[in-house]
């Protein structure tokens, strides 16, 4: 499975909690050097907390599930 599958796949996990406050998210890319990068949409986009949840949520279980993984960013 290459490193996007997985990305994907570990979004999914969180995605149930996004989705819960009216955002969801969607892979831009992953980068060579383990730079995974996100667009949040919906109520996420425009959501005060969503850098916490960038980095604490998403960032946090990415890097959990997938050690290549150097850093998440918002595109």
């Amino acid at each position: 499975m290459e490193i996007k599958e997985k990305v994907e796949k570990s979004l999914n996990r969180v995605r149930p909690a996004l989705r819960a406050d009216g955002g969801d998210v969607k892979l831009v890319e992953v980068t060579e050097d383990g730079i995974v990068r996100l667009s949040l949409t919906g109520a996420c986009a425009g959501c005060p907390m969503s850098t916490m949840t960038l980095k604490m949520g998403i960032e946090k279980a990415l890097k959990e599930d997938i050690p290549e993984i150097k850093r998440v960013e918002a595109v």
